[in-house]
């Protein structure tokens, strides 16, 4: 039994440098999200303003005059769906279609704030049980620079993990609505064009 247990203690230990590199580049991440969410938030309250403009005071001329106006807000991916739709405004079968890539694409977007979400805690998890082995065996030595560096170690991993957990939230959350919101518009425009 002896010899299992330092086999697992020897695997645990090892991974503890792959788990704070992982951690680590999972902030890098977080921060690159948290930095370009200023710039998507403005961007999605414009084209979300100018499409509910539209679905309120629906007509159809406005709609290719509200999709001129998207055109010129590059980087929205509602836009490039909402002239592919427009495009073949005559074939329902192949707007339903592009609804659907739609929120496969959306899928895709989001799953990149689901993964801080999850593996943020779970690898801060893992970093902060890892070095209590180490921490615990100090204790017994009485080495207590040991122990406090590895009690360091394993408090640093839970606060990170929890950071990039927490902008992953937030960035989920902004992205979710504004996409839903986007799908019940594109649905209604959709039920608009096809019954003309």
């Amino acid at each position: 039994m002896k010899i299992i247990s330092e086999i697992l203690f020897t695997v645990s230990n090892g991974l503890l440098i792959p788990v704070v590199l992982l951690l680590l580049s999972l902030l890098a991440r977080a921060i690159w999200i948290l930095a370009g969410l200023y710039g998507d938030v403005k961007l999605h309250r414009r084209v979300s303003s100018v499409i509910k403009d539209t679905v309120r005071n629906y007509s159809y001329e406005r709609l290719q005059c509200t999709l001129g106006n998207l055109k010129e807000m590059k980087g929205c991916m509602v836009t490039e769906y909402l002239a592919r739709i427009m495009d073949h405004k005559d074939d329902h079968a192949y707007c339903e279609h592009e609804l659907a890539d739609f929120q496969v694409d959306v899928q895709k977007i989001l799953v990149k704030y689901r993964m801080l979400i999850k593996f943020g805690p779970m690898l801060g998890l893992m970093g902060t049980l890892i070095p209590m082995g180490p921490a615990l065996v100090g204790l017994a030595v009485g080495d207590i620079s040991s122990m406090a560096y590895n009690m360091q170690v394993a408090f640093a991993t839970t606060v990170i993990g929890m950071l990039e957990a927490g902008i992953g939230l937030c960035a989920l959350q902004l992205n979710q609505r504004f996409y839903a919101g986007c799908l019940n518009d594109l649905e209604f425009i959709i039920a608009k064009i096809t019954d003309r």
